[in-house]
């Protein structure tokens, strides 16, 4: 078996383990997965900072948090201009410090993303000797009236696509600007 292969199997087995959805026949439903650069520890530092995806979307440019940072808590965010949305609403469903899972639902906003739910798990691997990082994000989503299923598959991925690029930018940089042990491990 070589790397690739390994790689498809662990990727198979963290989906079939962690990102299981209920779909309805008017819903779509994917799993992307980025590798990255950065030890495990701190990519889910930014991954768990639910009050501050503005941290690495870089769609978002604000985001104002009602209540504790807590499995039900609730966050407003501001969509910067070029996407078809100016706020959204999204609800922490799960946060797993300990298996590194962070699950929202969207509540609310001025989009088409209805009934959109996502998991996001990470997992640590070996990448070229290093300690590198595995991201699954997966999500499910009602295709809106006068789209296709493919359509709206495309567009929900193009958005997780540039997130996940931008998380490993991120991780990345600071990978290398933080050669020391952290402190705080998650």
């Amino acid at each position: 078996m070589n790397g690739d292969d390994a790689h498809s199997m662990m990727e198979s087995q963290y989906i079939q383990r962690h990102h299981r959805h209920n779909i309805r026949d008017d819903q779509c439903t994917s799993a992307l997965v980025k590798h990255i650069k950065a030890p495990v520890h701190l990519v889910w530092s930014l991954v768990r900072r639910f009050d501050q995806p503005q941290k690495y979307k870089p769609f978002v440019s604000r985001c104002i948090m009602k209540g504790d940072l807590g499995i039900g808590s609730v966050r407003e965010v501001n969509v910067k201009s070029g996407l078809p949305a100016t706020t959204s609403t999204e609800r922490l469903e799960l946060l797993d410090d300990e298996e590194h899972i962070l699950g929202i639902k969207i509540v609310g906003g001025d989009h088409r993303l209805r009934n959109y739910s996502s998991i996001m798990t990470v997992h640590p691997e070996v990448i070229e000797g290093r300690p590198g990082t595995m991201v699954i994000e997966s999500f499910v989503v009602d295709v809106p009236e006068g789209n296709t299923t493919d359509e709206t598959c495309y567009f929900v991925e193009a958005l997780i696509r540039c997130n996940l690029k931008s998380l490993a930018d991120v991780s990345e940089r600071m990978a290398v600007m933080d050669q020391t042990e952290p402190m705080n491990r998650y």
